[in-house]
């Protein structure tokens, strides 16, 4: 004999197992927001300082003549003379990087509107050039300008692999959080769980100091430059997120 409440017993044991789905998705979702919810955070720093090992210096030679093979010829004539006189130095050759060779039509507008006309050419080849040997810095920016290079626009002094430098601010960074952490443990008297997030923040990098030749106006040129290196200071600040227990 089937029984006539057969489907209302189907139907409410089908609500029933969605209810406890229900249910125990709900009271994981509390409990997660809850190991998560109650946390606290410190943050730390770490600086290191280095002596720069490199400079980079940018240079270019810029040329002008009527037509633009002149301008080319000459051009290439001057960046021979750049690159023999940075060897002279000890300088390498897989530390002299052209950075960029641009043309460029010299034009002239009329008066009162109408085409431009083409008057000559400028060509303009960059350089990038690593010195390793601090010591002679001075004499290589004014050895540039002599060769030829009319445009000597900027020096970086740098550490050349600051990853160890890094990794000795974080660490000091780290050490400092936690210490932060252990203080805030006797003072409030809590006890932290484990750390659920990390973040980093690195600064400190140096600037270029900037150089002007003589050839821009800007004084220089016969003249070899003082150039102290100093120190480099590398800051990193981190973030530690401990659980609350």
């Amino acid at each position: 004999m089937n029984n006539p409440f057969k489907p209302l017993i189907l139907v409410g044991t089908i609500v029933l197992v969605v209810l406890a789905i229900f249910l125990l998705a709900k009271t994981n979702q509390t409990l997660n927001t809850a190991a998560t919810t109650n946390t606290v955070s410190f943050a730390g720093e770490g600086k290191v300082s280095a002596k720069p090992d490199i400079a980079i210096i940018s240079a270019s030679i810029v040329t002008q003549a009527v037509d633009s093979k002149s301008a080319q010829n000459d051009n290439s004539t001057k960046s021979t003379k750049v690159t023999e006189f940075l060897k002279q130095q000890k300088v390498e050759d897989k530390d002299i990087k052209t950075s960029g060779y641009n043309i460029y039509p010299q034009q002239k507008y009329p008066p009162y509107g109408g085409q431009p006309t083409i008057t000559g050419y400028q060509v303009t080849q960059s350089f990038e050039i690593k010195v390793r040997d601090l010591g002679n810095i001075g004499t290589v920016l004014s050895g540039l300008v002599s060769a030829g290079a009319n445009q000597v626009s900027n020096l970086g002094l740098q550490v050349e692999n600051p990853e160890a430098l890094r990794d000795e601010a974080r660490q000091k960074a780290i050490v400092d959080a936690k210490q932060k952490a252990k203080t805030l443990e006797k003072q409030v008297g809590i006890s932290l769980g484990k750390v659920v997030n990390f973040t980093e923040n690195t600064g400190g990098y140096p600037y270029p100091m900037m150089y002007e030749s003589k050839a821009m106006g800007m004084g220089g040129g016969g003249v070899t430059p003082d150039v102290p290196v100093g120190e480099n200071e590398i800051t990193i600040s981190v973030s530690l997120t401990y659980q609350i227990k």
